[in-house]
């Protein structure tokens, strides 16, 4: 897999330090603390993983002088600067924390597990051992979209089909190839692209496209213009195919797309996975427990929630349950003293 990260790439960074410029305020001691710059490599800017990266880097950040952060549990440790970067996506986030090019990033779960194991695309790479998890955050679901007018009704019938796989590498190609590997549908018997999900729905509506896969939090802005168009339509991802998946890979689950989450379409069964925020290992334990108290502060939780409709799940209830790679111990340790670990 080609790696898409320079080391601390500027021109990829989006600051995200001041949530409103009114929080600071004048600080004795604001000029002697030392200021630690802190990376979350997120996705593009029009995913899901960005806006609510975003919110996090401004909620937890601790410039010297901001008001809101003398509440020791809002913040994390002072001076600690942190900013969200677009980045190619989880498989690219996760080869850049643990190569250390970035110091934290947002993954989804399979690709995760797939990273640390040195399976997939990260088979040339090797196992990725020095991710570590901060917190498993919100669900993402599997959208299989097809042009409205095809006659696609399940994931085998994706055979001989023009069907986009995600850009190569990316989650999406991994959770995608998973997909059709629980269906027994053989990546050869399609007629497989590797697009962006923009690049993707273009095609589809150009009719150079029968389907492609998409992975994210419900509404994706391409899918439900597609929807809303009438261009394209959603099909499940069901029995019996799905019982093979979730066996193989254990760390997606079975789940749905509400009803209208895409204009008055019904409930549509597919697979999900979880997003996490992951950080190397090297990072200190002192560090990654105050960024993991702020990131869980009530009252951070209205700002956190409005980022984008899945940051709604962020919850210290399911944030440290089944994680597919260890969790830090700076991380493990707030989760101990919160009682969500024994």
């Amino acid at each position: 897999m080609k790696q898409r990260f320079p080391a601390r790439a500027p021109a990829l960074i989006i600051a995200t330090i001041l949530m409103i410029g009114a929080l600071w305020a004048p600080d004795a001691g604001a000029a002697d603390t030392a200021r630690i710059s802190f990376q979350i490599a997120t996705g593009s800017p029009s995913g899901t993983f960005f806006p609510v990266g975003e919110a996090i880097a401004g909620l937890i950040s601790h410039p010297p002088g901001v008001n809101r952060c003398q509440n020791s549990d809002v913040c994390s440790p002072a001076g600690l600067i942190v900013s969200a970067r677009t980045s190619e996506g989880a498989a690219d986030n996760l080869i850049a924390v643990n190569r250390g090019d970035v110091e934290s990033g947002l993954a989804q779960s399979d690709v995760i597990a797939a990273a640390v194991k040195g399976q997939g695309v990260f088979k040339k790479l090797g196992p990725q051992s020095h991710v570590r998890v901060i917190a498993s955050l919100f669900s993402e679901q599997v959208h299989l979209v097809v042009a409205a007018s095809s006659k696609i009704k399940s994931v085998n019938d994706l055979r001989g089909k023009r069907v986009s796989l995600g850009s190569e590498g990316s989650g999406v190609d991994i959770t995608a190839a998973e997909i059709l590997a629980g269906f027994r549908l053989p990546p050869g018997r399609i007629k497989a692209s590797h697009d962006d999900i923009f690049a993707a729905a273009a095609l589809l509506k150009q009719g150079k496209l029968d389907a492609f896969f998409a992975v994210g939090g419900v509404p994706l802005d391409a899918v439900r213009d597609l929807i809303s168009e009438g261009k394209a339509r959603l099909v499940p991802i069901d029995r019996p195919g799905r019982d093979r998946l979730l066996k193989a890979v254990p760390s997606l689950s079975a789940g749905a797309i509400a009803a209208g989450s895409y204009g008055d379409g019904g409930v549509i069964p597919t697979v999900s996975a979880r997003a996490l925020w992951i950080v190397r290992d090297s990072e200190p334990d002192a560090l990654v427990y105050g960024m993991t108290r702020a990131l869980f502060s009530p009252k951070n939780r209205d700002a956190l929630t409005a980022s984008h409709p899945s940051a709604r799940e962020i919850a210290l209830t399911n944030a440290a349950q089944s994680p597919p790679a260890p969790l830090h111990p700076g991380a493990s340790r707030f989760y101990l003293e919160s009682g969500k670990l024994r």
